[in-house]
């Protein structure tokens, strides 16, 4: 049988309900290869469909967090853009919504998922790092919205997700110059939660953030980010009919039971895996 796991670009580990993702190309600076694409969400989906899954750490080995887009993608693109007009667009179109879509994988996932940045995160990794749900950085992270360095807009989720965390004044600001921005600034600005000292550093604080959700009771975190991610992109009224719908099914005495036993003795409530599907 097929590992489900098994990835050429990615190494995935899973130890007290963590799941550590990490991409694994240093010598390449992570950059995002066709492998990272197909990949990314296959392994969503497996992780996601594993009951024992509670969150998920998100991090590149070696120096840099990604530089981006793979150059060999790139040159794939161009030869699209080059056969018959109408022809060569509609398959472009379908290779961006795919490459949308393998990001979009984050979102979906009913766990949430903490991205672990060091070195550099630019052009795709910004379009990778807007799509989780935490994002923690080391200090000498570097961030860059590079696309228009070689002509282009981003088109996987940057300039669409970006403007839910910051102003758009900024980011109109980074997207139309491409100049980098430091990892004090993308935490003023709201983009990272907490900036550690190295990448070891942020590593070990993602894990522990992760250890405190997994503690959790599964069941409400899957219905906590079904709910702000709805909220999104919806209005209050909206977001509001659907949360009350969401705890009409799910809302249930068991884990209320634990948790609220707990908190009165001052002890740790353990919560049950969601059931295998």
């Amino acid at each position: 049988m097929t590992d489900p796991l098994a990835s050429s670009f990615f190494a995935c580990t899973i130890q007290d309900g963590i799941a550590h993702l990490e991409m694994n190309r240093p010598d390449k600076a992570n950059a995002m290869s066709p492998d990272f694409w197909a990949d990314l969400p296959r392994l969503m989906v497996a992780l996601g469909a594993d009951p024992a899954v509670r969150v998920v750490v998100l991090s590149g080995r070696g120096k840099h967090f990604s530089g981006g887009m793979d150059l060999a993608a790139f040159q794939g693109l161009m030869g699209l853009a080059q056969a018959e007009p109408a022809r060569g667009a509609y398959a472009l179109r379908d290779v961006i919504l795919r490459y949308q879509a393998a990001l979009t994988s984050l979102e979906t996932c009913r766990v949430p998922v903490i991205a672990a940045v060091q070195g550099m995160c630019l052009g795709g990794g910004i379009d990778l790092i807007s799509a989780c749900d935490i994002r923690l950085a080391s200090a000498d992270a570097t961030f860059g919205i590079e696309e228009i360095h070689i002509g282009m807009a981003a088109d996987v989720g940057t300039l669409q997700r970006l403007p839910k965390l910051m102003a758009p004044g900024i980011l109109r600001e980074l997207a139309y110059t491409g100049r980098r921005f430091s990892a004090e600034e993308a935490r003023g600005w709201g983009v990272v939660n907490a900036v550690h000292p190295d990448a070891a550093a942020t590593v070990t604080a993602a894990q522990a953030m992760a250890a405190e959700i997994a503690a959790k009771s599964p069941l409400a975190i899957a219905g906590i980010k079904q709910a702000v991610t709805y909220a999104r992109d919806h209005s209050v009224a909206e977001g509001l009919d659907q949360i009350a719908t969401w705890n009409a099914g799910m809302l249930r005495a068991e884990d209320l039971m634990k948790a609220v036993q707990a908190k009165m003795t001052r002890a740790t409530a353990t919560f049950d895996d969601l059931l295998d599907g």
